[in-house]
């Protein structure tokens, strides 16, 4: 017999009833796994849209430190015929002095990572500092200024090189092909001649080379453990010291404007340097880097609009030679990692 709950007389569930739970259990388990699948989901989409804003902001910083070192090359040669090291003095002193007030309201301050990071502090200072002193040298000879940028630019083709002596890396052969196509680009800007026309180009060249050394050099210290805005301080007010006793003896007077160019080359130095930590915080290289080479179409801008410079056809030649190997260097690293992380979870 029925009773009025639609339970049998000895309280037995009719197989109605069981099969209407049964019903329900199932739409609640369903309903809890669509949840966690919808959670899931919308973890997945928010990872990835902070993965690509991260790195549109990545990419739109270094945009800005190229930009702004574009900018540094054009008031450097605006500045006109002034000594070398007045000039390399102004660049690096406003960026010691921005660099100084912000680690001294930091918690460690002024402190190293360790003694082993002095010798790498030092070399990298070092060589930054007469890779400087090169690069603006080319600035000032060379026909055009995106010239002299894009020869600085040869500086991840030397860190690969710089890598093999001073990291023990083996290069693999697509990066060595890489490498050579970027050399053979830098000869079609430099133009070979056995005169003296060629040493602000040589000059160029070796200001990459230089800056190559000293990336190598950041990329030991980041194993160390030393801070970027530390090692940036160090460079800067390395090079500040050892500029001061030339910036004094062979001081020229300037004029207003100048002066005026000279501090604007410093604050675009100091702009470039923020941007590219900025950068590098939001994306990593792998990623973005390959945009820095942006400085070279706005280099050639500001020549064409504020010097007058057109670059010559064998220059724009070399122009696409190193930004395509830079390009293919980068997206041949971009599956060698991914193929390396696929080796790892298989």
């Amino acid at each position: 017999m029925v009773s009025k709950g639609g339970a049998t007389a000895g309280g037995r569930k009719t197989p109605e009833q069981i099969s209407s739970e049964n019903g329900s259990e199932g739409r609640s388990r369903f309903f809890v796994l669509g949840k966690k699948l919808d959670i899931l989901l919308e973890a997945a989409y928010n990872n990835t849209m902070h993965r690509t804003t991260k790195k549109g902001l990545g990419v739109l910083f270094i945009l800005g430190a190229a930009a702004c070192f574009a900018c540094m090359n054009l008031f450097v040669n605006l500045a006109g015929d002034l000594p070398v090291m007045q000039k390399v003095f102004f660049r690096n002193a406003l960026t010691t002095v921005v660099v100084f007030f912000i680690l001294l309201f930091q918690k460690e301050k002024f402190r190293i990572a360790g003694k082993g990071s002095l010798l790498w502090l030092f070399l990298r200072s070092a060589l930054g500092f007469l890779g400087v002193i090169l690069n603006f040298y080319a600035i000032d000879h060379l026909p055009a200024i995106s010239d002299a940028s894009i020869l600085n630019k040869l500086s991840p083709f030397f860190a690969i090189l710089f890598s093999v002596l001073l990291l023990r890396e083996r290069p693999s052969i697509p990066e060595i092909i890489f490498v050579l196509l970027a050399f053979a680009g830098a000869v079609c800007v430099i133009e070979p001649k056995f005169d003296i026309e060629i040493l602000p180009a040589l000059s160029g060249f070796l200001s990459g080379a230089c800056a190559g050394f000293a990336y190598t050099c950041v990329r030991i210290l980041a194993v160390k453990g030393e801070r970027g805005l530390m090692t940036v301080f160090f460079f800067s007010a390395f090079s500040t010291a050892v500029a001061l006793p030339f910036f004094i003896v062979g001081f020229t007077p300037m004029s207003g404007m100048q002066w005026l160019y000279l501090l604007l080359a410093g604050g675009a130095a100091t702009g470039g340097q923020f941007f590219i930590t900025a950068a590098y915080r939001q994306a990593p290289a792998k990623e973005i880097a390959v945009f820095d080479y942006a400085q070279v179409l706005f280099a050639a801008l500001l020549g064409f609009f504020f010097l007058s410079q057109t670059p010559k056809t064998m220059s724009i030649i070399g122009y696409v030679v190193i930004i395509s190997a830079a390009v293919g260097n980068q997206i041949y690293r971009s599956f060698k990692r991914k193929n390396e992380q696929k080796r790892k979870t298989s």
